[in-house]
């Protein structure tokens, strides 16, 4: 048995943390029960801060690590898709391979338990068969001509059986209205909806929105210029387009857990569009990205009245200085102050975990659940995250 104590545990099963207080597990990791201690300053294990659950990293491509610091900040979509795109075929796989190791590691040690994670190539699956942290594959789909929606899906298929070879949870996702033919959105989100699980980024930026909308701006201007079809103009948002497609895939109500990443341009109208025809709509929030790309971030105070639940994610680091849940907590509460950090902590671990369908062993510190226990520290003396909080997995 192990048995550690701190100022805060936030169990996340009710509003507020336990305050000097204990928390008890088998040496697996399985909670046995927490309460409060008589002696804070003498239990053996005491952690100077917080203990909370593992964190669920609700949107990566880890594939991409080895792309840290290559890219310019600032650059909003479209430049960020042309630099994408021109550095993506230029590094030796070794280094790609090595920096998936890496940043596994490194996100399993800072306290992250499990990943919805992206992939368009398999660099990654072995390395995630061999982790303790558990990962869901989204096989992202692009392409965006029509008559390739065929051939597109067929090369996901042959990806999908090379995922299931090393035994990894994992089944196609359509990546985002402004990469694909409106076939193919479809097309993917069939096929994936059959595991249960869609993964989409959506409203990640005006661009997206007025490409969509009104058939213009930088995003619809690079596609014609490298002779790409483009899709429709529906005067819509980028969001409703991809809900008249998905329910082109199987009529509506959706029982599957469809997770919309991003979300920055997310309204009311979008919000309401989702509520009507999904019955678990998630949205997970990436700020470090978003700040990256364009410097924007999600409506969090319109997000928190929509009653869809919400997660967390970094995202790359094509898009990040780093694979750390902390600092996306950090910006979240630096940004929206009113927000509390039980609050914030219930995105960066429960979220997530219920997306993923591992609400009954991850997310939350209870009897029987096996989340993972993480230390955070560096709190200020009113228990917030400060520029020196860092997070250290303790069982």
């Amino acid at each position: 048995m192990k048995r550690f104590a701190a100022r805060y545990i936030y169990t996340l099963e009710s509003e507020k943390p336990l305050i000097n207080a204990f928390v008890e597990c088998e040496d697996d990791g399985t909670i046995l029960r927490t309460g409060w201690c008589d002696d804070i300053l003498g239990e053996d294990n005491f952690i100077s801060g917080a203990i909370v659950p593992g964190f669920v990293n609700a949107h990566c491509h880890v594939e991409l690590s080895y792309m840290k610091g290559m890219f310019r900040k600032g650059t909003g979509m479209t430049g960020f898709i042309d630099q994408i795109n021109a550095l993506r075929d230029n590094t030796p796989k070794e280094k790609i391979i090595d920096d998936i190791r890496l940043w596994m590691d490194k996100m399993w040690t800072s306290g992250v338990s499990a990943m919805a994670d992206i992939s368009n190539c398999d660099d990654s699956f072995a390395i995630k068969a061999e982790s303790p942290l558990y990962t869901r594959t989204f096989l992202e789909v692009f392409g965006t001509e029509p008559a390739d929606c065929e051939s597109v899906m067929s090369s996901v298929e042959k990806l999908r059986q090379r995922a299931a070879a090393y035994g990894l949870d994992a089944a196609p996702t359509p990546h985002a209205c402004y990469t694909m033919s409106p076939e193919l959105v479809t097309a993917a989100s069939a096929e994936g909806l059959k595991s249960g699980y869609l993964s989409y980024h959506s409203e990640e930026s005006d661009e997206e929105e007025e490409m969509l909308k009104y058939g213009r701006g930088p995003m619809w201007d690079n596609r014609v210029a490298a002779g790409m079809s483009t899709p429709p103009v529906t005067g819509k948002s980028s969001l409703l387009y991809f809900l008249d497609r998905l329910q082109k895939a199987h009529p509506a109500p959706f029982d599957e857990h469809i997770l919309l990443v991003h979300e920055v341009c997310m309204d009311q109208e979008g919000i309401d569009a989702v509520k009507a025809i999904m019955k678990h709509p998630f949205v997970a929030m990436c700020p470090m990205s978003n700040i990256f790309i364009h410097n924007a971030l999600p409506p969090v105070e319109l997000l928190r009245r929509s009653g869809i639940t919400l997660a967390l994610g970094t995202d790359s680091l094509s898009s990040n200085d780093d694979l750390n849940m902390v600092t996306e907590m950090f910006c979240l509460q630096e940004n929206f102050p009113d927000v509390p950090l039980n609050e914030i902590l219930t995105w960066a671990c429960l979220g997530g975990a219920e997306f993923l369908g591992k609400s009954d062993k991850l997310g939350t510190i209870a009897e029987g659940k096996c989340p993972g226990l993480v230390a955070i520290t560096g709190l200020s003396t009113e228990g917030k995250l400060t520029t020196a909080s860092k997070s250290e997995r303790l069982v």
